[in-house]
């Protein structure tokens, strides 16, 4: 398998969820694309792994005991190292109100559970591409 075939290897990507089956799908989708994936099962789980880690990309369950995701993201966002970690909101309901809050938190994109391969390596792409400020004519 080529590099091309990989467009996310070297990039580090935290999945935080309480639903084993999104962490078990996010993962095998994110390390086919060459992703080195780190999983966390809820939003305390989750900020010790940011921590560990350094995440590229966060990704990051609305729906949480103990600490749910605006909360997480809020959590992380307040932190001055990571601050300007990309933080997308996983969610099954969308509405502008959850929008809203999560524009509140800081989070930087809101993606539709159940999502699919194509739509979490676009994700990662646009959030850690943007650095580079690469235009491909879109």
């Amino acid at each position: 398998m080529s590099d091309e075939d990989k467009p996310l290897t070297g990039i580090k990507v935290l999945l935080i969820d309480d639903s084993n089956t999104i962490r078990r799908s996010g993962e095998i989708f994110l390390s086919q694309a060459g992703c080195q994936v780190i999983l966390a099962e809820d939003g305390f789980d989750g900020l010790s792994k940011v921590v560990d880690n350094q995440p590229d990309v966060i990704f990051v369950d609305v729906m949480m005991p103990r600490l749910d995701g605006y909360q997480t993201c809020a959590l992380i966002k307040k932190n001055q190292q990571f601050k300007s970690t990309p933080v997308v909101m996983l969610t099954s309901k969308d509405t502008l109100f959850d929008r809203a809050r999560g524009k509140m938190v800081g989070a930087d994109q809101y993606l539709i559970k159940p999502f699919n391969k194509k739509s979490l390596i676009e994700a990662v792409i646009m959030h850690t591409q943007e650095k580079k400020e690469v235009d491909y004519g879109h």
